[in-house]
């Protein structure tokens, strides 16, 4: 057994200290802001380093100690252990309601199923893969795999087969679970060129529960032997990049980089992980393939927070759940914070009070700001006369939209995509505080977090607790921590190859460090487009703008060695299906609807709107609309909501030639 648990974990990189600029002046010294009930830090303010007049380098010390021994299989037993009568998760049930699950209740069911996965000859350092929406079989078949000593694969539901094919070769997996029967036949005539993989399950067919009826002779001793043989440096999960460019690789994840991330994360979000005087509770319906929803699972069963999870995004089916569930925390993604407000203004508009939302909105923004300014010490705060209009439009607007969010929602994490300052203002007035943060799946998700007490709304915050941020000189974004992974999965390099140099990590991405540590994001490396005039323009602000607005589905900025900047929008169905109403059209083919001149003339004001925040060769000098939405099937959006620009760019080569004229 002992070979096998090595085996997972070859040739890891040494770990390595990464160094601060040389001879970089450091700020004024860290020092704690605030502390919580128990005395604890809950707010310390960046050390900074300066390099040539600008803020270079930023770094949070950690909030908790270093994990020094065991793994995230302990969690479920050590719960139970602790409190067996807490409420850690709830369970959806088939007619829609909820069914609570005790820490006693969940760790039996972890110790089942973990017996039943030894039952079936698997050993430590074994991969198992898990190809589900957001489900309860998710989390538990997670916990029960490190039980056994396993090695956790996500794969997106929505994966085609080849990519799903792919995973399961190169991560060299040996088992699979689905959730429903057609994903496993989809697989099925992949399985002779997946020599490695031996069992296929389905949750959907009751595998899950004959796992833990066929692990009754194992004895409960043996997934304690398994369990002890696991250290904080053991791999606990492969997850692989959604690959907007190039094959995905495998991020090589260990038990210490998700406590590094974890702990940090719950001590300083202890609004949302230390509630005082109500019951917190998360409902998860993110996918759980991606490392920003598995990070906030596991920090909730850290937590003891209760934890639900809702496996459809559709309007139709996360409205009840939202509804029955109540959560007091949401994690979201721009997108849904967008659609949210538009789908209110619609509705406000549709019932003749267009003019009331709009007054409240600019109202919440006003507040959301005035408290932005009193708690970074810039401002008194909202006045008596704020006061009193954001009470007169509560019940109006502000109670209505957070109802539609279960009614009990105070907090939303958000990642993905910058949210921007209006909107992070917006949710503020209207009584939800949003935590945005930044961060990769090689980072276990968040690097940097809005920290409570102290936001800057259109940043994505400081650095996590325990984690360094670096602008290069080329504005590229550098990591470094203990939650940043070790390497990549490569088996013809005999395991996991590493991934950083000299201890920091390249993002890819592009930033700016402000005088008190606040990142913001100012776009992707490989994205910038460089116009024939040689002007480097970062897509990503304008497309976040631009994407806010009602009737926009998705922007996406084109002019990589062109003359000038020019734009491809698509339209969102439930925004357009309104705009028509409202103005008395019939409905029409998308591709009519393209040529409308009142909607071209609408969506150009919004492009005016748009480009007096950069300057003229930044701008968006045309636009054209699509006829069809980019989405994931056809190939042009990640799994995450992402752009996959080459792509796009393919498939409407004849529509970017149109605008210059080709």
């Amino acid at each position: 057994m002992q070979q096998a648990v090595d085996r997972c974990t070859p040739e890891e990189p040494p770990v390595t200290t990464p160094t601060p600029y040389p001879d970089a002046p450091v700020s004024s010294g860290t020092h704690v802001a605030a502390t919580d009930y128990d005395g604890r830090p809950v707010l310390v303010e960046p050390e900074t380093r300066r390099l040539d007049g600008a803020v270079r380098e930023a770094y949070v010390p950690p909030f908790a100690p270093p994990v020094t021994h065991g793994s995230l299989a302990d969690l479920p037993f050590d719960n139970a252990e602790a409190d067996p009568g807490a409420t850690v998760l709830s369970r959806r049930l088939p007619d829609g309601g909820w069914t609570d699950v005790t820490a006693a209740e969940f760790a039996a069911q972890v110790l089942a199923v973990a017996k039943g996965l030894i039952a079936e000859g698997l050993v430590p350092g074994d991969r198992i893969a898990i190809m589900s929406r957001t489900t309860y079989e998710w989390t538990l078949l997670d916990f029960a795999a490190w039980a056994a000593g396993l090695v956790t694969v996500p794969i997106y539901p929505t994966s085609s087969v080849f990519q799903t094919r792919w995973i399961l070769h190169d991560s060299g997996a040996v088992a699979l679970v689905t959730e429903t029967q057609g994903q496993a036949a989809a697989i099925g005539p992949e399985l002779q060129r997946i020599p490695d993989l031996r069992h296929l399950w389905v949750t959907e067919k009751g595998h899950v529960e004959r796992l833990a009826e066929l692990g009754a002779e194992v004895p409960d001793g043996e997934v304690g032997v398994r369990r002890g043989m696991l250290v904080p440096d053991t791999l606990a999960t492969l997850i692989y990049t959604s690959g907007t460019t190039g094959r995905p690789k495998g991020c090589a994840l260990s038990h210490g980089n998700f406590f590094a991330e974890v702990d940090n994360a719950v001590e300083l979000l202890h609004p949302i992980f230390r509630a005082q005087g109500y019951e917190a509770s998360v409902l998860l319906f993110l996918p759980m393939s991606h490392v920003f929803g598995r990070m906030v699972a596991i920090a909730c069963v850290r937590a003891r927070v209760r934890l639900g999870h809702a496996p459809s995004l559709k309007a139709e089916d996360l409205l009840p759940d939202l509804a029955a569930f109540q959560p007091t925390c949401l994690l979201t993604i721009p997108y849904m914070l967008e659609k949210v407000y538009n789908s209110a203004r619609a509705k406000s508009e549709a019932g003749g009070r267009a003019a009331v939302f709009d007054r409240a909105a600019a109202v919440a923004v006003r507040y959301g700001e005035a408290l932005e300014a009193r708690q970074t010490g810039s401002g008194s705060g909202p006045g008596r006369a704020l006061k009193t209009q954001r009470s007169f439009y509560d019940p109006l607007v502000y109670r209505r939209i957070r109802a539609a969010m279960g009614g009990r929602v105070r907090y939303a994490i958000c990642g993905g995509s910058p949210l921007g300052r209006r909107l992070a203002a917006f949710y503020a007035g209207a009584g939800i505080e949003i935590f945005e943060g930044y961060g990769l799946t090689e980072t276990t998700a968040a690097s940097t977090v809005t920290p409570p007490l102290k936001p800057r709304l259109g940043t994505v915050g400081w650095p996590l607790p325990g984690t360094r941020v670096r602008i290069a000189a080329d504005g590229e974004i550098l990591l470094a921590g203990d939650h940043v992974l070790r390497g990549y999965w490569d088996p013809a390099a005999g395991g996991v190859v590493p991934a950083t140099r000299d201890g920091w990590l390249a993002t890819g991405d592009l930033g700016e460090l402000d005088d008190e540590g606040y990142l913001t994001i100012t776009g992707r490396k490989k994205e910038l487009l460089i116009t024939a005039g040689g002007k480097s323009v970062a897509p990503a602000p304008l497309e976040n703008w631009l994407r806010q607005h009602p009737l926009v589905s998705q922007c996406m900025l084109v002019g990589d060695g062109r003359p000038y900047v020019a734009a491809l929008f698509t339209l969102d169905p439930d925004g357009i299906t309104h705009w028509r109403q409202m103005n008395g059209k019939h409905p029409v083919p998308p591709e009519l609807l393209t040529d409308d001149p009142e909607l071209i003339a609408v969506l150009q004001r919004a492009v005016d709107e748009a480009n007096r925040l950069v300057s003229r060769p930044e701008s968006i000098r045309r636009f054209t609309v699509l006829p069809t939405d980019f989405t994931e099937e056809a190939g042009h959006l990640t799994p995450s909501m992402k752009l996959r620009r080459d792509q796009v760019l393919r498939d409407f080569e004849g529509e970017v030639e149109g605008l210059y004229g080709g």
